[in-house]
């Protein structure tokens, strides 16, 4: 065997599982990311799925009319969010603009969560993503923050 073979498979499996999609193990993620992942099984995964694939038909309004919770991994939207627009619509929850009842679809959380327990839940979400949604994300972020602070 190849005396390079099993280093560049260490270096290369952990990247490799990473942008396959899936969660990674919570024993090999960040403190903050791990607390993130607990947070959001704890609260978030009934309603937008264990592994953020959000509820069946989520773009399509149920027979309330409301609309379904999105996914939170790739196939949803959430990296189209900026940081600040997150953590407005898990702290202070979240009635779709084309919801046919006036009710908050998704539950406020900022008497159930601290800020840093929303924004450890935010660095969660953001494992969900490809990296080309991560640098969307996080440039959508920065350019919030630019507009919004002062000249």
């Amino acid at each position: 065997m190849n005396k390079w073979f099993v280093p560049l498979v260490l270096l290369v499996a952990p990247a490799l599982l990473m942008a396959g999609g899936a969660p990674p193990n919570s024993d090999s993620l960040p403190t903050e990311v791990a607390k993130g992942r607990q947070i959001y099984e704890q609260y978030c995964a009934a309603c937008h799925g264990w592994q953020g694939e959000g509820a069946a038909n989520w773009n399509k309004p149920d027979e309330k009319g409301e609309m379904p919770p999105p996914p939170h991994d790739e196939t949803g939207h959430t990296w189209r969010h900026s940081d600040a627009m997150l953590f407005r619509m898990i702290a202070e929850g979240w009635r779709h603009p084309f919801n046919k009842t006036d009710r908050l679809a998704m539950p406020a959380f900022e008497d159930t969560l601290t800020d840093e327990e929303i924004q450890w839940v935010i660095e969660y979400l953001r494992t969900l993503w490809t990296d080309d949604q991560r640098r969307y994300q996080q440039n959508e972020s920065q350019d919030i923050n630019q507009a919004e602070s002062p000249s």
